[in-house]
């Protein structure tokens, strides 16, 4: 007991020393000798000093000074050891104990940076910029003091934090969010395919909605992903833009919920790809072009000439490619019968937003080779999701969107108009 109560004591003599200046030099020298591993070293020191030091001004504020107690029972109890996360790691420590008249009474504070809650989010964090779990012992500061970094302590609290990330996508209320666009899309992992749900509100901000797990991408599964977000409170009306690739299970999904009713529009960039795909390559650059050239008309009738042209073209060409664009139809051009401006076309003409998502994603689940469970395949796609919503920022052109809602539901008053005659 005498040795530990002599160590707290010194800890509070080093910080004291600091001030003063002469450990402080001795550190600058090793610095200078040994670089940023001694730097490192001399950081987690004084945040464990620091620490210690906090843990005891909280016991004198609880019990007062040893020679002048406080009224309210409460009495020191010597040191012990014990350990905190501090930073990227755990700590040995000693922290002050205190007794009551009922037994032992430990401090608040050692007891908040105990919980492992905190440190597995900056666990998590660093999961997400890229860093093995494997490889953290290397990268956290070395210290004789510091524990709790194995492979498998690493693989519990990576576990622990993107649990809660997955339990914070599910429940997510969404019955604040009125959505202006919805983009669809599939992304896939060990087989099976998760269909997702990324949407932009009346503000222009973009959220993640939710996602569902199916073994393909099927209506069935679009179907349930509807339920789910409607089940947490988002409205699927028929003035949302729904922006899709040419995946046959989302369309028909959205065909069955809306009907004729349905603003949907397809991915222009796929589709171009798509196009080139069945051509000659002497063929490619001139469909490119021509595709292009009447995607960026503003006027929706001369856009459609333009494509109708361009499917005359591709008949004399490769029958399969025609066919490919005239399967899209009406539907590449849902944007422009709308009247949205240039600078929010940008955004709404293709799946890009959530394709730049998914490149977090990947990003993020780099040093995953292999999805044991669909828990954890789940689990990581939430913390990837909700890691990528923290780099969102709002879409270009978002101040338009009221026009375009003006816009549609000006469309939809003369189809109602054009059905009762």
């Amino acid at each position: 007991m005498k040795s530990i109560a002599k160590n707290g004591k010194e800890t509070k003599k080093l910080l004291k020393s600091i001030c003063s200046g002469s450990w402080l030099v001795e550190e600058i020298e090793a610095v200078m000798v040994e670089g940023k591993k001694a730097l490192d070293g001399c950081m987690v020191e004084v945040g464990r000093m620091v620490v210690e030091l906090m843990m005891e001004a909280q016991r004198v504020q609880l019990a007062g000074e040893g020679y002048a107690p406080n009224e309210g029972g409460l009495k020191k109890w010597g040191r012990q050891p014990g350990s905190v996360y501090c930073g990227s790691q755990k700590l040995k420590v000693l922290h002050p104990r205190l007794r009551d008249a009922e037994g032992e009474m430990h401090l608040p504070l050692y007891e908040r940076l105990k919980r492992p809650g905190e440190f597995s989010n900056q666990l998590l964090i660093r999961a997400m910029r890229g860093l093995s779990g494997r490889k953290y012992r290397e990268t956290v500061e070395e210290m004789s003091q510091g524990f709790g970094i194995s492979p498998s302590s690493i693989s519990n609290r990576l576990m622990e934090a993107t649990a809660k990330k997955l339990k914070e996508l599910r429940e997510r209320d969404l019955s604040q969010i009125q959505a202006f666009a919805i983009f669809l899309d599939t992304v896939h992992r060990g087989g099976v395919a998760f269909i997702v749900a990324l949407g932009i509100d009346l503000s222009g901000k973009k959220q993640p909605l939710g996602f569902w797990e199916g073994s393909t991408e099927n209506h069935e599964i679009v179907k349930s992903l509807f339920s789910d977000m409607e089940s947490r409170g988002l409205k699927l009306t028929d003035a949302i833009i729904f922006v899709t690739d040419g995946g046959g299970g989302i369309i028909r999904a959205l065909k069955d919920r809306f009907g004729s009713d349905l603003l949907h529009q397809r991915c222009t960039i796929h589709k171009d790809r798509n196009l080139q795909r069945h051509l000659p390559k002497r063929y490619r650059k001139e469909c490119h072009r021509r595709f292009r050239d009447a995607l960026n008309l503003k006027d929706p009738s001369e856009a459609k000439k333009a494509l109708d042209g361009l499917e005359v073209w591709l008949r004399q060409i490769n029958e399969s490619a025609a066919q490919s664009l005239q399967e899209a139809g009406e539907q590449l051009l849902t944007i422009h019968r709308l009247g949205v401006p240039e600078l929010l076309r940008h955004t709404l003409h293709s799946t890009n937003p959530i394709e730049s998502m998914f490149s977090t994603v990947r990003s993020c689940e780099k040093n995953i080779k292999r999805h044991r469970t669909s828990k954890m395949s789940q689990r990581w796609l939430a913390a990837a999701l909700l890691h990528a919503e923290s780099g969102f920022k709002v879409v270009k052109g978002y101040k338009s969107i009221p026009e375009v809602l003006k816009n549609i539901q000006c469309l939809k008053n003369k189809e109602i108009e054009l059905a009762a005659v």
